[in-house]
């Protein structure tokens, strides 16, 4: 049968032999030096970890949590990341974006976009290339964001959590992915970091950096090679992985999963379910009120995270829609017969994991639990009831897990000499078949879907017509049988073929996948030995050098905002502490305040006054202007109460926080 590569009607390439060329390849790329940490980049929530001291830190951010919302929020005056954002979310949804995992790396009509669009209460609209492009109100104007800029904002707040948290500047870093993102989002992903100024030394698999946690963990007393499955459900994907570990080998078997499964959908399924009731007890409709729904889904969450440890719970909002107050219980059996359809979803990659694996259930030693979503008693239920019966696995924090396995992984490819960590092996393998599209559009696939890398494949071809010159070879990852429903990675035209007639020109095309599981496509003339190829990172619709520059330099003007604003915040305050410790200590009949003199007393009233009025009625003022003020009430305030300290060298601003010297002193 003969298979053609297509460049038009008349430049085709004919498939005639596969060389045996199949195996490992050395590569040393990714490797660094310097302190490198390793950060689960998450559709809900983030997690950063560090290597120090023979162990993983979890690195808990400005508020204590160790985990960070993903989530950004644009206001009049400015920029919130993480927890801030979040929590004002009910007030400004129109200008806060959450979920932006689910956009990268997509086209604006991938039909998964379309159905997330119609759920969130942000603005998504395409750009000329079919982009997904957030719009935002920020500082009074219209700004538009690529999904990649939104991620590169989450990566920079995890970059300065563990600069915070180090007391060093960061560059090197481990960023993990779904297992079932395609060379698309991971390139995507790749560009979010390089916009966050983070040094990317490798992107890993979700459930991998898990089972690293996991390999850790159980690595005292383990005996023997096991087989272990990685069920990882999260906010807004599901990965399934089944790896064996042995002795610090950890050999990738085969992996499954769900691009866009996650909690975010059974939010969707209970929110749905409460604005029909809505509709239902009011005769409203509240689906056309963002801050409503917004308030609504917020509560939503809540009780799906009740519903893991009680029966029952209340799902409640005071003055809903048009001032009417909502209140409905939800019980854990309706939840689940909300969501019975995509629990039993998340069974079908268990499935098909262990089939391309070739193993049976009974082969696998333990199940590992990872993602907040596996917290879910259903989805626990269903799992062991289709391991007969197995106890799971709980022993890893789930929330943490991922990043405490890129954490490893970042510690084994910068300098980190630790030997809990130098002799470990992670053998990956590839999640989609590869190739290239044959006559007829159908796909060829070069390199199926689970080889081991880093590899090397190689096919021989022939011209298909006689004297052809030329041919267009476009790579292609999936597994339909038809190319164009498969995602194009990338093409090159390969011209100067030995001319000759038809099947006589022999042309190798060859796939390299490195340890980084970057792919260079090569083709080769075997009679002229001319050779051309391509590295697949130019895939349709990712930024170009231009954009992601342009992109790197907003950045830097954001970061100089966020710095401006921090330290205005923080001269506000230190005014405003000053200002109130002031009056208070003259008013305090145990401190300064009586051996004040009327007048000094009245002036110092007089000026705190119209220091805090000042402020109440400038709180956009810039930073240098709170400071200024701050040495007007200085000058003001530390020459009395010099005096009263008898040349001692304290005032208000020194000794606000201890009592004043005794008159014996």
């Amino acid at each position: 049968m003969s298979m053609t590569l297509m460049i038009n009607e008349k430049h085709l390439l004919c498939e005639i032999d596969v060389i045996v060329s199949f195996g490992w390849r050395e590569d040393m790329e990714g490797k660094s030096e310097g302190l490198a940490i390793g950060i689960d980049l998450g559709t809900t929530y983030s997690c950063v970890g560090v290597w120090r001291h023979g162990h993983v830190d979890i690195i808990p951010n400005d508020q204590g949590n160790r985990t960070t919302p993903s989530c950004i929020a644009f206001t009049d005056t400015e920029r919130l990341i993480g927890d801030a954002a979040k929590n004002q979310v009910a007030g400004n949804p129109t200008n806060t974006v959450l979920d932006a995992k689910r956009l990268v790396g997509r086209r604006y009509g991938d039909p998964s976009v379309q159905s997330d669009i119609r759920m969130w209460p942000f603005k998504v609209i395409a750009d000329p290339s079919d982009k997904p492009m957030i719009v935002v109100s920020y500082k009074g104007e219209e700004k538009q964001f690529a999904a990649e800029e939104i991620s590169s904002m989450i990566l920079t707040k995890m970059k300065k959590i563990a600069e915070d948290y180090l007391g060093t500047t960061v560059k090197n870093n481990v960023v993990t992915v779904p297992a079932c993102f395609n060379e698309s989002q991971r390139q995507a992903t790749r560009d979010a970091s390089v916009i966050a100024g983070l040094n990317v030394l490798r992107i890993i698999k979700e459930p991998i950096a898990a089972a690293i946690a996991y390999g850790l963990d159980k690595r005292a007393d383990s005996v023997g090679g096991k087989n272990v499955l990685i069920f990882d459900l999260g906010g807004g994907t599901f990965d399934v992985c089944l790896l064996n570990i042995e002795e610090g080998i950890f050999e990738v078997k085969a992996i499954a999963g769900d691009a866009h499964l996650g909690g975010e959908d059974f939010d969707n399924r209970m929110l749905n379910h409460f604005v029909q009731e809505f509709k239902r007890k009011h005769k409203k409709d509240i689906s056309g009120d963002a801050k409503a729904l917004r308030r609504l889904r917020t509560a939503c969450e809540r009780a799906k995270r009740i519903l893991s440890s009680t029966t029952q719970t209340t799902v409640e909002i005071d003055s809903g829609y048009e001032d009417v107050d909502f209140c409905s219980t939800i019980t854990r059996a309706k939840f689940e017969k909300l969501n019975m359809g995509l629990f039993r979803k998340c069974m079908e990659p268990v499935k098909k994991c262990l089939r391309d694996a070739k193993m049976d259930k009974s082969s696998v030693h333990d199940v590992v639990l990872v993602g907040g979503s596996t917290r879910i008693p259903k989805v626990q239920q269903l799992l062991q009831d289709f391991f007969d019966g197995k106890e799971l696995c709980k022993s890893i924090n789930p929330d943490e897990a991922v990043a405490y396995g890129a954490a490893v992984q970042a510690a084994i490819l910068s300098d980190e000499n630790n030997e809990n960590v130098r002799d470990l092996l992670l053998i990956d393998i590839t999640p989609f078949s590869l190739g290239v599209e044959t006559d007829g559009g159908v796909m060829t696939v070069v390199i199926p879907r689970n080889s081991t890398i880093p590899t090397s494949k190689e096919m021989l071809f022939s011209t298909c017509h006689d004297d052809q010159p030329e041919v267009l070879i476009q790579v292609y990852e999936g597994e339909r049988t038809m190319a164009s429903d498969n995602n194009l990675m990338g093409s090159f035209v390969f011209s100067g073929i030995h001319s000759g007639p038809r099947g006589a020109p022999k042309v190798n095309i060859c796939f390299n996948i490195n340890v980084n599981g970057i792919l260079i496509v090569s083709a080769e003339d075997k009679t002229t030995g001319h050779k051309n190829e391509i590295t697949i990172t130019n895939y349709v619709g990712r930024l170009s050098t231009e954009e992601i520059q342009k992109m790197i330099q907003e950045a830097e003007t954001y970061k100089a905002e966020d710095e401006e604003r921090k330290k205005k915040v923080e001269a506000k305050n230190a005014l405003e502490s000053y200002a109130y410790n002031a009056r208070r200590k003259i008013k305090d009949e145990e401190n300064i305040g009586p051996r004040l003199s009327a007048p000094d007393q009245e002036k110092i009233e007089d000026a705190v006054r119209r220091t805090i009025q000042w402020v109440e009625e400038n709180e956009l003022a810039k930073a240098d202007e709170f400071e200024n003020k701050m040495k007007e009430l200085e000058s003001i305030c530390n020459p009395i109460t010099a005096q009263v300290y008898e040349g001692s060298g304290d005032n208000i601003r020194g000794g606000m926080d201890v009592d004043p010297p005794s008159a014996g002193e």
